[in-house]
């Protein structure tokens, strides 16, 4: 049995907050580039530009890549050989507030929903997950809500074609617009129950994109593409950057269809301790 102390992820988590912020992920980047070269539309190529530069001077300067510094959801991969020697929803907390602290991050999070009231730092939403081994993984994906504002559910018949589906997701992108700041990641979840195909749509967003296409996949980042939205909605070929798909067996009676879009500025950060 491997003991890991609440401090330690503690500290890990506060390091992650910043990282993510300030650090955009390589792969999003990449596909930035890879947008940029290909565009044809001259205030889409432009814009497509700006952001990247954008980056770049977060990056240098460590300042945020966006001001909305989102909801952070930390995701955990706990080996089933690892013991959590302390408070860990505690230490995963204190790490996010010290970290969105010492990053000089906006305190986006408020105590109650409904009465609203003053914002603070914390709490994260938390996702565990008991893996094989003697490690712990932790993963930061800090939400800004431009885009998770534009996250929908559809409870599909069993006996729904694939067409169907494709045309909800991209109609729930469409219904987005230049709202929630494209070039857009898309993930999608498929199967399940309606509460974990949301969290596998949201999980999807943490894997690379680009490298692992299916057909779907890329029939509807072609389709999405085809919306003409554009970069900030200015037109082009550029509205999405990767459609990621996340599928998990389901009920006889149902078909959960789930989509989580990121914003331009898909930002994450993992350790393994």
């Amino acid at each position: 049995m491997r003991i890991i102390t609440a401090e330690k992820i503690k500290d890990a988590i506060a390091d992650l907050c910043i990282e993510a912020n300030l650090v955009l992920r390589r792969d999003v980047l990449l596909g930035l580039q890879a947008a940029y070269a290909k565009e044809r539309n001259k205030r889409a190529k432009d814009v497509l530009k700006a952001i990247t530069t954008n980056a770049y001077i977060a990056r240098r300067d460590k300042i945020a890549i966006c001001q909305d510094t989102g909801l952070p959801a930390v995701f955990l991969e706990i080996g089933q050989g690892v013991k959590i020697s302390g408070d860990l929803n505690k230490a995963i907390n204190r790490g996010v507030a010290e970290g969105y602290k010492r990053g000089s991050l906006r305190n986006s999070i408020i105590s109650d929903p409904l009465s609203r009231g003053k914002s603070g730092y914390s709490p994260a939403v938390i996702h565990t997950e008991i893996t094989r081994g003697n490690k712990l993984k932790v993963t930061v994906l800090p939400k800004g809500f431009g885009c998770e504002n534009k996250a929908q559910l559809k409870m599909f018949n069993p006996t729904v074609k694939f067409n169907e589906i494709e045309e909800f997701v991209v109609d729930v992108v469409k219904s987005a617009g230049a709202d929630a700041c494209p070039p857009y990641v898309v993930g999608v979840g498929i199967g399940a129950t309606a509460d974990y195909a949301m969290l596998m749509a949201k999980r999807a967003l943490l894997k690379p994109i680009g490298c692992r296409f299916n057909k779907l996949e890329k029939d509807l980042m072609k389709k999405i593409n085809k919306l003409n939205i554009g970069p900030m909605g200015l037109g082009g070929n550029a509205t999405c950057l990767g459609v990621n798909i996340e599928t998990y067996p389901t009920h006889i009676a149902g078909l959960p269809v789930a989509v989580n879009i990121s914003c331009h500025a898909l930002r994450s950060a993992s350790r393994t301790l």
